[in-house]
């Protein structure tokens, strides 16, 4: 099993104490955008980000990782008085606090290598979109498109079920899992990014649904 890559300047234990009971594999590089420039030598199944000494520093490199293309999915520990100074639905794909226990450490990473592990190993068209769920590929009539991992989850999840509304709440349990600390607005930046990239022509294929959430269109 691939490990986990905890990108902290210091020991498991100090960033979140409750992980080291759990025996992961886990594997420590520092906290920085140099330190991350190539983690192909190590293929970590997700990240756990420490953002609750230097948060500044940890969006830094969430943002290099998000240009860099990485894959694997961001486990970030912020602290509570962070939440609101920091856009973190832009770079986290699920938050944790320094105290959680280890229960809920165990379920969110669950959470996070269920998407990323997913053997569905078929196709969902959406229009003239095309999602392969093995490869996390993308394409529009041929044209692939980058996206993020959350991204990709978000427009895989709403494709599947064209047609159907979700609201805020029920998007980030479906697609965050089991609970987020960012909010709703989270919902909103992947969507207003999602359609940013499918661009004016294809843009309407995430309808938003006033007052209530958003919608695959029934193409």
């Amino acid at each position: 099993m691939a490990p986990i890559l905890l990108l902290s300047d210091r020991s498991p234990a100090e960033v979140l104490p409750a992980v080291v009971a759990l025996g992961l594999d886990l594997k420590t590089e520092h906290l920085s955008v140099v330190a991350v420039a190539d983690l192909s030598r190590l293929s970590p199944e997700a990240l756990l980000v420490d953002a609750a000494e230097n948060p500044g520093q940890a969006l830094a490199v969430l943002r290099a990782l998000r240009e860099g293309r990485v894959t694997a999915p961001s486990l970030v520990v912020v602290e509570r008085r962070d939440l609101e100074r920091f856009p973190w639905e832009e770079v986290a794909d699920d938050l944790l606090f320094p105290g959680a226990p280890e229960a809920e450490i165990r379920i969110r990473l669950a959470m996070l290598r269920r998407r990323a592990g997913s053997g569905e190993g078929s196709t969902v068209r959406l229009g003239p979109l095309l999602l392969d769920r093995d490869s996390y590929r993308v394409t529009v009539q041929g044209t692939p498109l980058d996206l993020t991992y959350k991204e990709f989850e978000l427009l895989r999840f709403l494709a599947e079920r064209p047609g159907r509304v979700f609201t805020r709440p029920a998007l980030l349990r479906e697609v965050w899992g089991y609970d987020f600390y960012g909010g709703t607005r989270t919902v909103d930046v992947h969507v207003r990014r999602l359609r940013a990239k499918l661009g004016p022509e294809h843009e309407a294929l995430i309808e938003t649904v006033r007052g209530v959430g958003y919608r695959a269109a029934d193409v």
